[in-house]
């Protein structure tokens, strides 16, 4: 199938900050299917040509290879709704919402500009029925088994978190630092700076134990009074909730033993304390990171059985091709 991906190729449209979770997950994911694949880097197009031109740009793309399909993963006000709605004379439309727990606005405004739209909410099919819009598509993340995959490389690290920085993470990592626990810290404002894709994977696979700590902005008294930056960062956030990310499905994805925040439907994708494990506060974390440590019998089991479901049922080519059975497109 001719496919049209409108994206950034580029983290945050940064060519600095190494490709983007869409190129990695969707581009290639959608390639490996054997699917015809352009990809339209709107970001870059738009620094160059301004939004306008962009715009412009991409209608007459669309015009000229006539895709079957043309998808869109949104950043903030860079495309004309007028434009959007003119594609639809020559090809279907799909937008990907990964933030619409609290993008709701947002999410609800560009729905109403596309044939299909997605969200990872467990209740949103059932959430944008209510309001008029019924063509929303249950899609979680998920993981490009090609790229997140066990390598069998000896474990580095006894503790790992790889992720964007942000006040709330960092007072987790220095509580775990100070109670003992060595705990290596990666990504995007941390000292060490982000990483390339293939390093996070690495850091993944050598890690006895990985975190997945919670991005949303955290009611925690400890933490508000911590500092006053703690304090502003509360109340400027509009992360108020918890959310299914793709690193649930990453690092189960490599094979490795994940220790996350608990979020809603959870469950839904794997099993709590078989294949994976979760914390429930900051004192948890530190009481769960001791006994996992301690049990390698245990860790390496959950971690096993985590990468089979997730291969089972949790990979972007799975993910692709649901969605479009439920768009009526063929496969092929």
């Amino acid at each position: 199938m001719k496919i049209l991906l409108v994206c950034m190729e580029y983290d945050h449209g940064d060519p600095s900050r190494g490709h983007s979770y869409e190129y990695y997950n969707f581009y290639e994911s959608l390639r490996c299917l054997g699917h015809e694949v352009t990809l339209f880097d709107y970001m870059g197009e738009m620094r160059t040509l301004g939004k306008t031109e962009m715009n412009r740009k991409l209608l007459g793309v669309v015009q000229e290879i006539k895709p079957v399909l043309t998808l869109f993963s949104l950043y903030t006000d860079q495309f004309e709704p007028e434009v959007v709605r003119q594609l639809h004379n020559y090809t279907k439309t799909l937008c990907f919402f990964h933030d619409d727990t609290w993008r709701v606005e947002y999410s609800k405004f560009w729905a109403r500009n596309f044939d299909f739209f997605t969200t990872p909410d467990n209740y949103g099919e059932r959430r944008y029925t209510a309001q008029g819009l019924p063509n929303a598509i249950h899609f979680p993340f998920g993981c490009n088994e090609n790229l997140y995959c066990k390598m069998g490389v000896p474990k580095r690290y006894d503790v790992s978190f790889v992720g964007g920085w942000s006040p709330y993470r960092e007072w987790l990592v220095q509580r775990l630092r100070k109670a003992g626990v060595n705990v290596h810290a990666a990504g995007h404002l941390w000292p060490g700076g982000k990483i390339e894709h293939e390093e996070m994977v690495q850091v993944f696979n050598e890690s006895r134990l990985n975190l997945n700590l919670s991005n949303s902005a955290s009611w925690d008294a400890r933490f508000l009074l911590s500092s006053p930056r703690a304090l502003v960062n509360r109340i400027r956030s509009p992360k108020s909730i918890e959310q299914l990310k793709a690193r649930h499905f990453e690092i189960n994805g490599c094979g490795a033993f994940q220790l996350s925040y608990y979020v809603e439907g959870l469950e839904t994708y794997y099993e709590i304390g078989k294949e994976i494990a979760i914390y429930a506060d900051p004192n948890d974390l530190l009481e769960k990171v001791k006994l996992y440590l301690a049990d390698n019998e245990l860790r390496e089991s959950i971690a096993q059985a985590g990468h089979r479901r997730t291969l089972a049922e949790h990979t972007f080519a799975k993910r692709f091709k649901k969605v479009f059975v439920r768009m009526g497109l063929n496969n092929d």
